[in-house]
């Protein structure tokens, strides 16, 4: 982008050299772009007049003494960079949070965990990953009192079973990171502390490296107890470094929220240490345009996160095929892209267009990206020229022949509308193992424009999973109420702690068209029968003893109990630590089923919208005492709160254990519906899962397996169809 002349419209201005002082605008996750800086006259008037190449090397100049003085500021030591078994994070360049309840992970029918199908969708769609995130806690933790620990620990064979699941995603060349969060001291107290619990599920399970959740640099701690195990790790805070000492033992990190301007910014922790692994991570993004050239640009590496909480936010086809080419690139020139002689802002000839050089002994790489929405063709890019050099668009995967021109090569190639670029250039006599079959690969791949792929996004269609009806009876059941028929306006919403009110959150209701948080439906109701109360200890164990029933997966059924039966005097509290399959056998063997949610709510509210059974206005002694302790507590009894009766007569609705209904799914998570909140109030972090006690609210419980999805603040009760 040089200019020789000053535009029409913009001052005549005399060449100067540009003193930053970069140690006073640094403080954050960006450097300061050029004609931001200080001493770039025209920067805030409009960014169509900023001249990059006007002040660039100046500004080069200035950051590599600031990079050199912040080094010394911290002591920086880069050993754990150079230790061999920690080096696999300068590759880790597609990384992935995956939640356990992903269907693709996961198959609760077949009882088994399923990574290659999981890791054969990623590969078919965007290129397939170089590590992940095993995510087992939020948002279902505090639901009941068990920690972050106990839910590794109550995935689906334990950590046997988790442990085969590491297993294999090494199999397939994938490293494989475990979550730790500061924020989890409501839950059940651990034996030990963080750093020594989740160091022990990391050498339990072979797991290669740790993602801190909310933490600014993951704490040394950490590094060094599992250090003290024999298993070195790779930390990886959610939330960047706050503390730049932090760098020397956090040897990768999130990125998050780049700004999005003509000119893209630089990562300052790549700047500070090069082979520091940066997976930038945008988890809302729907046009994910811009963070893909931030990461093409500054030779980082992408968090592709599309479960998120189990709303679903694909990448789209084109943003997908970007991700696959742009991986592809930094995995086949790796070693460049940790060269301390990396120089962002190379000068370019076109306006909008920007490039960052990555520079080997065999090999230089330069990235390139078009800001502009528009393609920009000719002469793009001017370099010095050595006799015996071999260049190659790299993007295109074709050879290039350049101008000559005084000792340059000018390099004329397109680039489409917000596109991107790259620019090989083989030094006399060198090699790169691979070459030709990587350049065939990208020239295939080249041959699809990215603009003629779709960049529209679209939520995921999810179904309710259908309630078989059962035989009809004219008169209610034994402890059954009568429910009528008749006209009901079903109004509920979604209590996520996340998601806002974007389309894919919550329930999709069948009715909708997509899921969506706020939900209001005029029903015509058939008549039914519901249980007044929720089912007990007792009549569960009258269930068990008639039937011989006995579940799969017996891991947390019925864990209250002692020797096969309740604990004496839990007969008439509600049965918890049953799934909604052990819901459902119940219901099943007694001629009965689980109610859908509209049914569960009309006997709870009646007909006048009212938001507790008792009536618009909270009274605390309807409901059970809250607990806000660390551990659970004995629920009340079914029938305690008589004077917190439905309009139709129904105890125990609200505050005392959650009640299953309605199951939904879409391709990749199941979730259950829960009504009525609990007594257990988990406190110390908002990050909880909510409570939802008011009638226009429901619960959205992510299902796994029924070894992690049984809870000891769940229960339920039953409804039959009437004549």
């Amino acid at each position: 982008m040089n200019t020789d002349s000053a535009s029409p419209d913009t001052p005549a201005t005399p060449p100067v050299r540009h003193e930053f002082k970069f140690s006073h605008v640094t403080t954050g996750r960006y450097l300061p772009v050029p004609g931001k800086a200080p001493g770039w006259p025209f920067a805030e008037i409009g960014h169509w007049k900023t001249d990059v190449d006007g002040c660039v090397d100046d500004w080069v100049r200035e950051l590599t003494d600031w990079r050199r003085e912040h080094l010394v500021r911290i002591g920086y030591d880069d050993a754990n960079y150079r230790r061999p078994e920690l080096q696999w994070a300068q590759r880790n360049f597609v990384h992935a949070q995956m939640m356990v309840e992903d269907r693709y992970f996961y198959d609760p029918v077949a009882g088994r965990y399923t990574v290659d199908r999981y890791l054969d969708d990623l590969e078919a769609r965007y290129g397939g990953i170089d590590s992940v995130l095993i995510w087992f806690v939020y948002p279902n933790i505090g639901l009941d009192d068990r920690n972050k620990t106990d839910l590794a620990h109550d995935l689906p064979g334990g950590l046997a079973g988790l442990k085969s699941a590491v297993d294999d995603f090494h199999r397939r060349g994938v490293r494989v990171f475990l979550p730790t969060m500061p924020w989890d001291h409501g839950t059940r107290e651990p034996e030990q502390n963080d750093w020594q619990a989740i160091a022990g599920l990391v050498k339990a399970v072979g797991a290669d490296g740790i993602n801190g959740d909310t933490y600014n640099g993951v704490p040394r701690a950490f590094f060094d107890a599992c250090d003290a195990l024999g298993c070195p790790v790779v930390l990886q805070p959610e939330s960047t470094i706050s503390s730049e000492e932090q760098l020397i033992w956090n040897v990768q990190s999130w990125g998050k929220k780049a700004p999005n301007e003509p000119i893209p910014p630089v990562a300052k922790w790549k700047w500070l240490e090069p082979r520091h692994m940066i997976n930038y991570e945008n988890r809302w993004g729907r046009d994910r345009n811009h963070d893909l050239q931030y990461i093409f640009f500054n030779g980082i590496g992408y968090n592709a996160w599309e479960n998120v909480w189990g709303i679903w936010n694909q990448l789209t086809p084109r943003d997908a095929e970007t991700l696959r080419r742009i991986a592809a690139i930094e995995r086949q020139f790796a070693p460049a892209l940790v060269s301390r002689d990396w120089r962002p802002y190379e000068r370019t000839l076109q306006a909008g267009v920007f490039a960052s050089r990555f520079p080997t002994d065999a090999f230089t790489l330069w990235t390139l990206v078009n800001r502009n929405e528009y393609a920009v063709d000719g002469e793009q890019i001017a370099l010095p020229h050595h006799d015996g050099t071999q260049y190659y668009d790299a993007w295109h995967g074709v050879p290039l022949q350049p101008r000559l021109e005084d000792g340059r090569a000018v390099f004329d190639f397109a680039l489409e509308g917000r596109g991107f670029g790259a620019l090989l250039a083989l030094a006399p006599g060198a090699a790169i193992d691979g070459l030709d079959a990587f350049l065939a690969r990208m020239r295939e791949r080249a041959a699809v424009p990215l603009g003629s792929l779709s960049a529209q996004w679209r939520s995921l269609p999810q179904q309710l999973v259908p309630i078989v009806p059962t035989r009809r009876a004219t008169e209610a059941p034994p402890g059954m109420l009568t429910i009528p028929a008749g006209a009901f306006d079903f109004v509920v919403g979604g209590v996520e702690i996340e998601g806002q009110t974007w389309e894919g959150n919550d329930v999709q209701y069948p009715w909708e068209d997509s899921a969506r948080r706020h939900h209001r439906h005029r029903l015509q109701m058939h008549a039914f029968f519901i249980d007044r109360t929720p089912v007990t200890n007792a009549q569960f164990r009258e269930f068990l003893d008639a039937s011989g029933w006995r579940p799969r997966d017996p891991h947390n059924f019925l864990r209250h109990w002692i020797d096969g039966a309740p604990p004496p005097g839990w007969e008439y509290k509600p049965v918890t630590w049953v799934s909604i399959e052990d819901a459902r056998a119940y219901a099943a063997w007694a001629g009965k089923r689980l109610p859908h949610e509209w049914e569960w709510q009309v006997a709870a509210q009646g007909h006048d919208g009212r938001r507790y059974p008792w009536g618009n206005d909270w009274d605390a002694s309807m409901v059970p005492a809250v607990n806000r302790g660390r551990t659970l507590t004995a629920p009340a009894d079914v029938d305690a709160h008589p004077a917190a009766a439905s309009p139709f007569g129904l105890l125990d609705l609200v505050g005392n254990v959650w009640q299953w209904t309605d199951e939904y799914a879409d391709e990749h998570t199941r979730a259950a519906i829960l009504r009525g909140g609990s007594s257990y109030q988990p406190q110390t972090s908002h990050w909880y899962f909510p409570q939802a006690y008011r009638l226009d609210q429901h619960g959205k419980y992510l299902l796994m397996a029924p070894s992690k999805d049984r809870s000891g603040s769940v229960g339920f009760r039953c409804v039959v169809d009437a004549a």
